[in-house]
């Protein structure tokens, strides 16, 4: 399981330290990774999402127990980040960084874990907590950035503007709308969709790379911490205790333990970037998460494994 775990974690770092060597060899013209940053937001994640949602198997799963285990788990913590907010000792774009650093994931992990652990079942069990999890903190992440991102607003008008306009936001819910009426995506388009989609994930980590700036890394000591905490710890256990509640028990309740205590996502800093967080915190939060990863992620499965 470990080696499974680790396997899956080895190219994202890799692709990461690949976008820091590719921006400080200048390589690529410095005007590349802004436009690859907004390629990413408004048209490679979308069809990842959509995708990935539009075309979710969940024959034979769980899937209620599962839903109500996943989104509890996430709103929990997500709650407690928002609470803790006036005692953080940083700005409120770095803020939106912790907040995301500590309810994103990392779909990359997550579904190459979740096969190599639990085989075939393990596709369904992903694509159920990927169909709940993903508009869940999209939605959340778009909350937290009206309020606190740079020139955000907490007005009901402008929150609900955000929220219509957010291209993550409104794929999720094409792709839940197309699994749920059985429309699905027409053969003709589904793979540029797949594809698309695919190519988010190394470019999404490249610019991720580009972006960390290690003379900044002794200020990001305290945020990566406290986003660290409530990734790796805060959420599996809001995670175990909502197994109990909801019955939720075996593979199903693995896959939910493994899902909700991944490294948080690439996604989270094209978001700092496009709505207005602190972007080169969020890439060092996500590089830290990442390396971590290996070490807590086995340790935070296997710990609570035995109790679900």
């Amino acid at each position: 399981m470990v080696q499974t775990l680790l396997l899956a974690l080895l190219p994202i770092a890799l692709l990461i330290a690949m976008g820091a060597g590719l921006r400080r060899h200048a390589l690529l013209a410095e005007s590349f990774w802004a436009q690859a940053e907004r390629l990413g937001y408004y048209v490679l994640l979308p069809a990842l999402f959509l995708h990935g949602l539009a075309t979710a198997r969940l024959a034979g799963v769980p899937v209620l127990a599962m839903v109500a285990t996943l989104s509890i788990s996430t709103l929990v913590v997500a709650g407690i980040l928002v609470a803790m907010r006036r005692h953080l000792t940083v700005d409120d774009a770095a803020f939106t960084s912790v907040f995301q650093g500590g309810v994103r994931f990392n779909n990359y992990v997550g579904v190459s874990a979740a096969v190599g652990l639990l085989g075939a079942q393990g596709v369904a069990l992903a694509a159920v907590a990927n169909a709940t999890i993903v508009p869940t903190v999209n939605i959340l992440c778009v909350l937290v950035f009206a309020r606190y991102g740079r020139g955000g607003s907490a007005s009901l008008r402008s929150i609900a503007r955000q929220l219509a306009h957010n291209p993550l936001v409104v794929a999720c819910f094409i792709g839940i709308l197309l699994k749920v009426t059985g429309l699905g995506l027409p053969m003709a388009i589904e793979p540029v969709f797949k594809a698309l989609g695919q190519a988010s994930l190394p470019l999404g980590l490249l610019c991720v790379g580009a972006a960390l700036d290690f003379s900044s890394a002794r200020s990001w000591m305290h945020p990566v911490g406290i986003a660290s905490l409530a990734k790796f710890a805060l959420m599996p256990l809001a995670t175990l205790v909502a197994c109990h509640a909801f019955g939720l028990h075996g593979a199903a309740a693995i896959a939910a333990l493994l899902f909700q205590a991944l490294p948080t996502a690439s996604s989270s800093y094209i978001m700092a970037r496009q709505l207005g967080g602190d972007a080169p915190l969020m890439a060092g939060i996500i590089a830290c998460q990442t390396l971590l990863a290996g070490l807590v992620l086995p340790l935070s499965v296997l710990g609570l494994a035995g109790w679900v």
